[in-house]
């Protein structure tokens, strides 16, 4: 958790043809199972008691764009059957609706829970499972990837300095250092928030190693010992294990291996719930050498 999956999102949606459309963002384990079905799909008036009139919903909103959804597998499963029509049909119809409304949009979906798991205990639908995971994108803990630190300062400091009057114009090398040596136990969103208060603070000019907060300049940092603000709690049997970081050609393979087994050999069932044509399957089993 706060690895920084909207950033990589937005990243997606701003390097895609659909980058001049908007880019939506739902966090679904925020909302009750009949607010984020409102969220989602909007309402018409009179739908319920405090419907006082339409409101489009997200599936609108990003029309001609992104929608992230994040923690995918805190939706229910009634919502998940909409959210598979939706990708089947490319329409949804507002809560007490009846007209089909037309959607033509790209659906980036996180969680930090293993959803083959989830599949398994009947927490997760499994062909929207399939439906979804198409490319997979691991993201490791901010500590095992230091050289995205400097990037994410940068960013941040240009989003804080200029709601603060842009009176910050960038940080020495040294502040840098103490930031990028540091293990971040709470990940991108620590970051940003150490960021965001050293904004905040500082006269102005470049940010130097007085303007680190005190707990990560004495602090040990990443590379040994233990950092001085807490850890997140151990992970748990309920929790996701940790992924390895396989290149996107092995997962490609892995998940349309995956698909064929559960489909039991049947190709054109698993070519369907990948989204993908039958001929591109079996182009990919060619090239593996898979009959």
């Amino acid at each position: 958790s706060g690895t920084g999956k909207e950033l990589v999102a937005r990243a997606l949606h701003d390097l895609s043809s659909r980058a001049k459309g908007p880019f939506v963002a739902v966090e679904c384990a925020a909302l009750s199972p009949t607010l984020l079905e409102s969220e989602l799909f909007g309402h018409e008036k009179g739908a319920f008691t405090d419907a006082r009139e339409r409101k489009i919903g997200r599936f609108e909103a990003a029309n001609g764009g992104t929608l992230f959804l994040d923690e995918i597998a805190e939706i229910d499963l009634a919502t998940q059957v909409k959210l598979l029509r939706v990708l089947e049909t490319r329409t949804f119809q507002r809560v007490g609706g009846s007209e089909d409304v037309k959607t033509d949009i790209r659906i980036v979906a996180a969680t930090n829970r293993n959803l083959v798991a989830e599949v398994a205990a009947g927490r997760f639908r499994e062909d929207l499972y399939y439906r979804l995971n198409v490319i997979d994108i691991h993201m490791p803990a901010l500590r095992e990837r230091p050289g995205d630190i400097p990037l994410l300062v940068t960013r941040f400091l240009k989003e804080f300095s200029r709601e603060n009057g842009g009176l910050v114009t960038g940080i020495e090398p040294a502040a840098m250092k103490l930031l990028e040596n540091y293990a971040w136990p709470g990940n991108v969103r620590q970051l940003r928030n150490v960021v965001e208060k050293m904004v905040v603070l500082s006269e102005g000019g470049r940010l130097a190693v007085a303007d680190v907060p005190a707990e990560i300049r004495t602090g040990t940092g990443a590379t040994g010992g233990v950092p001085l603000l807490p850890a997140p709690p151990q992970t748990t049997p309920t929790e996701t294990p940790p992924v390895p970081n396989h290149s996107l050609a092995d997962t490609e393979k892995n998940q349309i291996l995956a698909a064929i087994e559960a489909c039991r050999g049947n190709k054109s069932k698993a070519a369907l719930q990948l989204g993908i044509s039958r001929r591109t399957l079996h182009r990919r089993l060619h090239e593996w050498g898979i009959s």
